[in-house]
């Protein structure tokens, strides 16, 4: 994983400003670089493109320097991604490393822009896993840039008309003005050149309206290449005939565990070691965890691939959250006929520690939280199903001081997403990437301080949108059947992208650290959405199917189902808690804020 930036100016090398290399630079803590490029046009106008990129190296036996620059052409290479293969050919070694010399083959001097144009988006659309990537061809006058077909990474420009400039980023500058995420549809081309340019069938010119150069788009959907990535489907929209429902017997059941098992064998396996790892420390993957189904599911699974000398962290994530606390001193007051008012260390009207675990019961209010709970009783199954691995769970408290302190950080990070909901699921993120907390295992319960050294996070984003996991799937399956339900779900993945992934990557990625989505793997995703409904959730069936197991919630049903089979048996039986009311991050701020308001 990289942090990238590239400015693209008419009048001189433009770099980062100190902020935003620093936080580039938290992205990736192993190594960075600058590289400039004075282009020239046939028509004689000159653009100066400096690039700049760090790395958190997870691919190849050595660290791999960015960005990649050929010596003869002088074109330039940013990548963030994992290109888990290229075609049919898995990689071996650096993989950012093995796209550049494909790209460089691609525009050779021996084609013409055209040409070079459609070799280039040939090898792009081959490309399976996440990405974003920024390429300047400087043979033939090109810069092509863009996202994977889900938006996985991170990718902001910022149009800076005035000075002639525009500006490609992981991350914004913590001034902020006015970036915009690129859209994870298309691979774009800017062109500087005046005459021949390569077009596509959905080319868009000026698409970002800028002045010193013009842009047309090669949108995934619409590219045939021998070898490319499967697209994303089309959902299939067969209703059940009488008589067709989910139950244990299904083909979906073991064709989701088969989907999952692959999808992890690539993102778990072959993890270098952390550097700074402890002596007999074998602990290279994390996963982020409320103790929920998706997430649970991830973990069991990861048990049954990785070597039983490995250790799993479990990070879970909880906090003091003042509006709860104040509604649960109100009611002790209430009870006890008391008129005491309650303030916090900094005199807000919120409580202190001391008398928070009095009003919940003797409880902290910690462990009172819904996802400290449920993580815990995972945890305990998880150890009684899979007794011979090194559970540890890694409780990550954050007292609401710690929160605030954090908040104009944070607020940098998910920019350009600025509303209420933003800012409390990348709270949760944010302090769960961060990995700092209080650990137990299974062979040792004594709480001990603990910083996870695992660089790859496991996230169980995607299970919902994919499987109908959301309140929102039941409301539209009873209001309008099983379109009505269709329609819900398809809308759900094609704005992923836009609405979750770029802002999480960018969250995360903050401490060094890589998040994987075993659900959103590229095979999985096709499959799941051409899987018949009826194979996936089962909203339909109100009557008991299998009388040895118990009524399952019919949201994400199929995976139910799975998770009971491979022994999870709670929590199969969860129920479905967005992050930001599961870890209490929601609404700390007393009064009537909605989550759709903008952050003030």
């Amino acid at each position: 994983m990289c942090g990238i930036h590239i400015s693209i100016s008419t009048q001189h090398f433009k770099s980062p400003s100190d902020d935003l290399r620093h936080l580039l630079c938290s992205r990736g803590p192993d190594h960075s670089a600058e590289s400039h490029v004075e282009l020239t046009t046939k028509n004689g106008s000159s653009y100066w493109i400096s690039a700049m990129s760090t790395v958190l190296a997870l691919r190849g036996d050595r660290v791999t320097p960015q960005p990649f620059k050929d010596p003869s052409s002088g074109s330039v290479f940013c990548w963030n991604g994992e290109a888990w293969s290229i075609g049919s050919k898995s990689i071996i070694g650096n993989d950012g490393q093995c796209l550049f010399d494909l790209l460089m083959g691609a525009s050779s001097t021996q084609k013409s822009v055209t040409e070079s144009a459609v070799a280039i988006c040939n090898i792009l659309h081959t490309v399976s896993g996440p990405f974003a990537f920024v390429f300047v061809d400087k043979i033939h006058g090109q810069i092509y840039f863009g996202r994977d077909r889900l938006g996985r990474r991170s990718l902001l420009y910022k149009n800076d008309s005035a000075s002639s400039c525009l500006y490609f980023s992981s991350v914004a500058d913590p001034r902020r003005d006015l970036w915009q995420e690129v859209e994870a549809d298309a691979i774009y081309q800017l062109s500087f050149e005046g005459g021949e340019r390569s077009k596509s069938s959905n080319s868009t010119d000026n698409l970002l309206s800028i002045s010193f150069a013009s842009i047309c788009r090669h949108v995934w959907e619409d590219h045939a290449t021998e070898g490319a990535v499967l697209s994303l489907g089309k959902f299939n929209k067969a209703h059940p005939s009488q008589g067709q429902y989910l139950d244990r017997r299904s083909e979906s059941v073991q064709h989701l565990r088969r989907h999952l098992c692959e999808s992890l064998n690539i993102r778990i396996l072959n993890v270098p070691l952390p550097p700074g790892s402890a002596d007999g420390e074998q602990v290279r993957v994390a996963v982020l965890f409320s103790g929920g189904l998706d997430c649970t599911v991830l973990a069991r699974m990861a048990h049954d691939i990785l070597p039983l000398d490995e250790q799993i962290d479990l990070i879970n994530v909880a906090f003091e959250n003042p509006r709860v606390m104040k509604a649960a001193k109100d009611s002790a007051r209430a009870k006890k006929g008391g008129n005491e008012v309650y303030k916090s260390g900094n005199g807000a009207n919120c409580p202190s520690l001391a008398v928070d675990s009095e009003c919940l019961g003797g409880q902290s209010p910690f462990e009172s939280c819904p996802d400290r709970e449920t993580g815990r009783k995972a945890f305990q199954e998880l150890q009684s199903v899979c007794p011979g691995r090194c559970w540890r769970f890694v409780a990550v408290n954050v007292p609401y001081t710690e929160t605030t302190a954090h908040r104009s950080n944070v607020i940098n990070l998910i920019h350009p997403h600025n509303t209420e909901m933003d800012l409390s699921i990348a709270y949760a993120l944010y302090f769960a990437a961060r990995g700092t907390g209080v650990a137990s295992t299974n062979f040792n319960t004594t709480p001990t301080a603990y910083h996870t050294p695992a660089r790859i996070l496991l996230s169980g984003l995607g299970a919902d949108e994919l499987f109908g996991g959301y309140t929102r799937h039941a409301t539209a399956w009873a209001r309008q059947g099983f379109m009505g339900l269709l329609d819900e779900l398809k809308l759900d993945i094609e704005r992923l992208g836009k609405r979750n992934l770029g802002r999480d990557d960018r969250v995360i990625s903050h401490w060094g650290r890589e998040v994987r989505f075993p659900y959103l793997d590229e095979a999985l995703v096709k499959w799941a959405v051409e899987l018949p409904i009826w194979q996936k959730c089962d909203f339909q069936s109100n009557v008991l199917v299998e009388r040895e197991i118990p009524n399952l919630e019919p949201g994400k049903k199929v995976l139910r189902l799975l998770a009971y089979e491979l022994g999870m048996h709670s929590v199969a039986q969860e129920k479905k808690r967005a992050i930001q009311f599961g870890a209490r991050t929601a609404k700390m701020e007393l009064g009537n804020t909605k989550g759709t308001a903008l952050i003030s």
